[in-house]
Order: C-alpha cells, then sequence, then structure tokens
C-alpha cells in the first residue's frame, strides 16, 4: 500500500511565521487560479452580440443561456465529482478543464452564428467545477474565512477585468467572436504558475482538524444522510442563494448593458473600478469571521452578515428610484449588498456547520448543490425575461428583479435562522461550548 501525499495526512503545526507564509502562498495561489478561469469564461459578455436571433431571443442572451445552462449542468455534476474527488487529483483535473474551455472557445470563433452558441453550453460544462477544486485546497483551516475570502475576491475582480479586458480587445480590433479565444491565451502564462503554486499548498494541520474538524470525500449515501439530517435549513439557505445567484449573475453579464442605461455609456475602466471597490468592502468583512473562534456564533453571525446585505441592497434601489444616489454608488451599494449574503454561503456557512457539527463532509458537496439550482434559477430567469419581458428596457426588468430579490431573501432568512438555532445539532454545540 502506498503512502497518502502530504496533502492528505494531517500536517504537524508548523510555527507562527511558517503559518502565516503559508496561508498567504495559499490564497494567492487559489486566487490567481480562479482569476486566470474568470479569463476563459467572462470577456464574450464585454461584446453586445446583435447581429442573429434564434428562437426568440436576441442574440447576447442566446450567449449567455448556453453558457450558463453548460455552467448550471456542470454545478449538478459537481455534486458528485468535486465532492469525491481526492487532493491528488485536484490540479490536473482543473487544468484539464480550463484546457478544454479554450478548445471550446477556439470553436466559437469558427463557427457561423448564431450556432456557435453550442461552444459556449460546453465551455460554461467544463468550468462549472472548478471553484469546488480550488475551494477544496482551502476549507477546514482555522483561516479559511480568510482564505475563501480571497478566493472568492477573484471572481469579483475577475469579473471586471476580464470585461476590462475584452471591451479592450473590441477596441483593437478584434471581432466580437474571436475575442473570447484571444482573451484566453493573455490568461493562459499565469494560470500555469498559479496552478502549480495550488498543487503545493500542504493540507490542514492537527490543529486545524480539532478546530474545524476533517474533511473527507463523500459518497452517496453519506450526501442522503447529511441532506436530510438538516433538509429544512438547507432548502432555506439554498432558495437565498438561488435568488442572489440570480441578481448578481444579471448584474455581471449585463453589466455593460446596465451601464449603459445609467450613463449612456461605459468606458472598459469602470467594470474594474466598481468591481475592486466592492470587493474591498465584502473581503474585509466577511475575511474578519476567522477572529470568531466559536463555530456556532460565526455561523449566526455570517446569517447576519447576509441579513446585512439585503439591507445595503435596499438602500442602494431605494437611493436609485429616489435619485438620492448616482449610478456609481448605486452600482457599488448593490454589489456590496449582493455579495455579501453570496459570500458569506461560500465561505462561512457550510464551512461553519460542518466545523461546528463535526459531521463527516466537505464543503464541495454543499456548496456545489447550492451552486446547482442557483443556475438553474437564472437560466430560468432569462428564458422567461425574454419571452414575457420587453427586449428594449433592461433597466426596468433589473429593477424589478432586484426589488422581488431583496423582499424575497428578507423573508426567507427568518426561518432559515429560527430553524438552525433550534436545530439539536447546533443546540448541542451551544451547550458543549
Amino acid at each position: 500500500m502506498t503512502a497518502a501525499p502530504p496533502s492528505e495526512v494531517p500536517q504537524p503545526d508548523p510555527p507562527p511565521r511558517s503559518e502565516a507564509w503559508t496561508s498567504l502562498n495559499s490564497v494567492v495561489a487559489a486566487f490567481g487560479v480562479y482569476f486566470c478561469m474568470y479569463g476563459y469564461r467572462k470577456p464574450f459578455t464585454a461584446a453586445t452580440y446583435t447581429n442573429a436571433t434564434i428562437g426568440g431571443l436576441d442574440e447576447k442572451t442566446l450567449l449567455v443561456v448556453a453558457q450558463v445552462f453548460g455552467y448550471m449542468v456542470s454545478k449538478f455534476l459537481g455534486i458528485k465529482v468535486v465532492s469525491e474527488v481526492t487532493p491528488r487529483r485536484r490540479v490536473s483535473l482543473l487544468l484539464t478543464l480550463i484546457a478544454v474551455a479554450w478548445g471550446m472557445l477556439l470553436l466559437f470563433g469558427l463557427t457561423p452564428a448564431p450556432w456557435n452558441a453550442i461552444w459556449l453550453f460546453g465551455n460554461g460544462l467544463m468550468l462549472g467545477m472548478v471553484f469546488g477544486l480550488v475551494l477544496g485546497a482551502l476549507e477546514g483551516r482555522r483561516h479559511t474565512e480568510a482564505l475563501a475570502a480571497g478566493l472568492c475576491g477573484s471572481f469579483i475582480v475577475a469579473d471586471g477585468v476580464t470585461k476590462s479586458v475584452g471591451k479592450a480587445l473590441l477596441d483593437a480590433g478584434v471581432s466580437d467572436y474571436w475575442m473570447p479565444c484571444v482573451a484566453g491565451l493573455i490568461f493562459a502564462p499565469p494560470l500555469v504558475v498559479f496552478a502549480w503554486m495550488l498543487a503545493r499548498v500542504p493540507g490542514p494541520t492537527a490543529r486545524d482538524i480539532a478546530e474545524r474538524s476533517e474533511r473527507v470525500p463523500m459518497n452517496g449515501a453519506e450526501r442522503g444522510a447529511f441532506f436530510r439530517r438538516y433538509a429544512v435549513g438547507l432548502v432555506l439557505v439554498i432558495l437565498i442563494y438561488l435568488l442572489v445567484t440570480v441578481l448578481r449573475s444579471v448584474r455581471a453579464d449585463f453589466a455593460p448593458e446596465i451601464w449603459k442605461a445609467l450613463l449612456g455609456e461605459a468606458t472598459p475602466s469602470i467594470f474594474t473600478l466598481s468591481e475592486s471597490v466592492v470587493a474591498v468592502v465584502v473581503l474585509a468583512m466577511v475575511g474578519a469571521m476567522v477572529v470568531i473562534r466559536d463555530n456556532r456564533r460565526a455561523f449566526f453571525f455570517g446569517l447576519g452578515l447576509a441579513g446585512l446585505g439585503v439591507v445595503v441592497a435596499g438602500i442602494a434601489l431605494a437611493g436609485q428610484q429616489s435619485l438620492f444616489i448616482g449610478p456609481f454608488a448605486f452600482m457599488v451599494l448593490l454589489g456590496v449588498g449582493l455579495y455579501l449574503p453570496y459570500l458569506v454561503v461560500h465561505t462561512i456557512l457550510f464551512e461553519r456547520l460542518l466545523a461546528a457539527t463535526r459531521d463527516r463532509g466537505n464543503v464541495g458537496y454543499l456548496m456545489y448543490l447550492a451552486d446547482s439550482f442557483g443556475y438553474l434559477g437564472y437560466v430560468g430567469v432569462l428564458l422567461a425575461r425574454n419571452v414575457f419581458g420587453s427586449a428594449t428596457d433592461f433597466l426596468a426588468f433589473f429593477l424589478s428583479l432586484s426589488w422581488a430579490v431583496v423582499g424575497g431573501c428578507a423573508v426567507l432568512l427568518v426561518p432559515c435562522w429560527y430553524y438552525f438555532a433550534t436545530h439539536p445539532a447546533l443546540r448541542r454545540t451551544e451547550r458543549e461550548a
């Protein structure tokens, strides 16, 4: 029998300076890998794609739906794949997935519109599992919130940066259909470097496991048993996450259209600037949760942060409607309000639920369970908007959707809090503390 690799067995507790260096290296590697992945996913949204339609869908919506549908299918597949993958296979698998995703962008440029949309489906199908593979290298540690916040910061910042790259390539004369492929080439060299760093991240230490519980692959029976144990609470969290995912995704994928409606025209830099401000604010708040060592208390603080995000989003919408705040402040405040609950699920709720209850499992399973339904909801909203909504007034559609999401989240958070506060596993944790 061969020995398990270092990442699969508890590591000895390092001296403080070495531990700080390992954490820094881990977050840089995770941030870099996922940031570069966005270079294969999001640049195409910087284009408008108005040359063809099919099945009543405008071309931009058709392409977004195709990619998101592939992403959604990937999330459902990831419930099994990501929850069962072993640490030694993570990096090789994610590099393979991204390489195939770039191949899909090459075929997207070669195939006439609108039939090239099928390749964006394949692109999304490849990329949907990358996040879980990267997150698996960070979970189950005393500093997981800070590490995962750094990882999540990558998709907040990268969402703007990759649109800026795409817009710059379009301004330089690259066509709408070849721009995504060219953008992928730009991100390839740093991707390889960051993936090499991620492959060398050591596993959790003995002290990490003592405080956060050991994270292990889960088979189908274990996944089913875990879900049944917390079914009502998980359904409520997933519904909240679904609503936030829908609005966050619309805001991200149709940012050029929203900015145009608000300002008349958007410069490439505004995508990066607005999302960078959002990232700094949200990541500081979420990352600070590492100071709360009690897992049960941290879990409920996370729910409180999600509620704060809903309030901030409501303030942003009311301010925009009354013209009390300008377009830039509106987009930033709404971004903060959306990303707070979105990142709370990614970094705090599932991580601390496992740590508090000591249940056998991993965050990858729970995250992909939530993500799969989140993106299913997003596809549904995009299709419904084209069937029932106005094709011209996108801002009105966006604002109506925003109010619906804010109201729905506010209602769902109350029973979610009550369920977990009264659940025997978490009440037992309170007594033991």
